[in-house]
């Protein structure tokens, strides 16, 4: 009779070993935890690029190496910057390989592959696990296949509402005419849900880009508001009874999502009806739009703003800050994540009080968390600041344009002031790679790249100060 283990004593041995046993094989673990993910996502762009060089991707003619790359990056990384017009440049068959990419990118491709498993039969060992809750962002595996199972559920049940909301509006009122409607409204309920900012209308002559109407954005804003969320917090929303509490990484995300949102929608109306794009709109039209720049310009890419190029600095600079700022982790975006960014005001706000912990709610926040959301921190900025620089160094482009781009392709966003087709190639692998970054996260590729993250401290030190502040 095989030796069963529980969850608890494979992670031990996990850690002890470089391999371990479970049930009756042997596996010797090369890779540690962020690396699978890396690696993962790195073959999966591989694929997605020879996929997307099938000369009938294309609808005039086959794609080239980099355009085929970088989509298929931005795909994964559900980032929507391109150097392509989707609508033009690629075939009903491409547009339904892109639309592929994007599912897989913003649930996770171990989220995916996990899925597979468990619905043909095969049991996720610990490994499997470990890797699958760090994609997800989650601190311990030990519910992730209850996680798994209600998070599919739970996205097929909001991307399907969206798909059925926006096919019935367009139909009936005539905003979209097109013989594939169904396509249409599919396409556009999966991006907004998982962040992408793709979308079939750019391009077309017959439509100004994506419909604008008030419905069409409240709808869109809906989904991708969800899925800027994460997937634990979806969860707790999906079985949330009266009677019990939400945990603290839910109160807190709520809660900073919507500061977030509420600045953001004040920020951009202040702006852009004073003396930017909209100035002589409704006064309805552009609460809607407005709020809908505030929700998506954090993780989604789409331009909800008319002649979104020529927005004001004001809101370029707003825009620049929610989008590094992010979604919540586990989500479908990228960013520092909320998280990152209300544990280190938290820990601003403790420290400005002369409390030696951290503490909201009742709760305290570990010292290592505290480092952690740091060293997130740390490592973005310097990321977006080196990037910045080799772009620069290489392209005669101005300044702020190529940080709004950056900052854009780090948080995964999409939105740009149309400069991604004037990037040379060595300036699009660059932001190919600060979008796999931006999508990984911080820890996952330094964690994946240090040989022993987890170092044990032989010696100690004496203490002696450094003068900061």
């Amino acid at each position: 009779m095989k030796k069963r283990f529980s969850l608890y004593q494979e992670i031990l041995a996990f850690v002890r070993d470089t391999g371990g046993e479970i049930g009756d094989r042997r596996v010797r673990y090369r890779f540690s935890t962020a690396a699978r993910v890396v690696v993962g996502l790195v073959i999966l762009m591989v694929l997605g690029t020879l996929a997307l060089m099938i000369p009938w991707m294309g609808k005039t003619r086959p794609l080239t190496f980099m355009e085929a790359f970088f989509t298929a990056t931005s795909a994964l990384t559900v980032t929507g910057l391109s150097t392509l017009t989707i609508s033009r440049d690629l075939s009903f068959l491409g547009q339904f390989v892109l639309l592929g990419l994007i599912q897989v990118g913003g649930v996770g491709y171990m989220f995916v592959a996990s899925l597979a498993m468990r619905i043909i039969g095969r049991r996720l060992y610990i490994l499997d696990r470990l890797a699958l809750s760090s994609s997800l962002g989650l601190d311990t595996p030990e519910t992730i296949l209850k996680i798994l199972k209600q998070s599919f559920y739970g996205i097929l049940l909001i991307e399907g509402a969206g798909m059925l909301l926006l096919f019935f509006h367009w139909g009936f009122s005539g905003l979209v005419d097109e013989p594939n409607l169904l396509f249409y409204a599919l396409f556009h309920a999966v991006s907004a849900f998982c962040n992408a900012g793709f979308d079939l209308f750019t391009g077309l002559p017959q439509y100004d880009g994506l419909p604008r109407d008030n419905f069409t954005l409240i709808i869109l804003g809906s989904l991708i508001f969800l899925g800027g969320l994460g997937i634990p917090v979806l969860t707790e929303l999906l079985r949330w009874q009266k009677k019990r509490r939400f945990s603290l990484h839910t109160q807190v995300t709520l809660v900073t999502v919507g500061i977030l949102v509420l600045v953001g929608w004040v920020g951009t109306f202040a702006a852009e009806n004073s003396r930017g794009v909209l100035t002589d709109a409704p006064l309805l039209s552009s609460l809607v739009q407005t709020w809908f720049h505030s929700i998506a310009s954090r993780t989604a890419g789409f331009a909800g703003l008319p002649n979104f190029t020529q927005i004001s600095p004001a809101t370029q600079l707003l825009t620049m800050v929610l989008m590094f700022i992010g979604c919540a982790p586990a989500s479908m975006g990228g960013g520092i994540t909320t998280g990152t960014f209300s544990v280190l005001g938290l820990a601003l706000w403790n420290y400005a009080k002369g409390q030696t912990t951290v503490q909201v709610a009742r709760r305290s926040i570990s010292v290592m968390t505290v480092r952690r959301a740091s060293a997130v921190l740390t490592v973005s900025v310097g990321l977006v600041m080196l990037s910045t620089f080799l772009i620069l160094l290489t392209n005669d482009l101005p300044l702020g344009a190529v940080l709004f781009e950056v900052i854009s392709a780090f948080a995964t966003c999409g939105l740009s002031l149309g400069l991604t087709g004037q990037i040379n190639p060595f300036g699009l692998v660059v932001l190919c790679i600060v979008m796999a970054w931006g999508r990984l996260g911080a820890l996952t590729i330094v964690v994946a790249v240090a040989q022993n993250p987890n170092p044990v401290q032989l010696v100690q030190y004496p203490e002696e100060q450094i003068l900061i502040g």
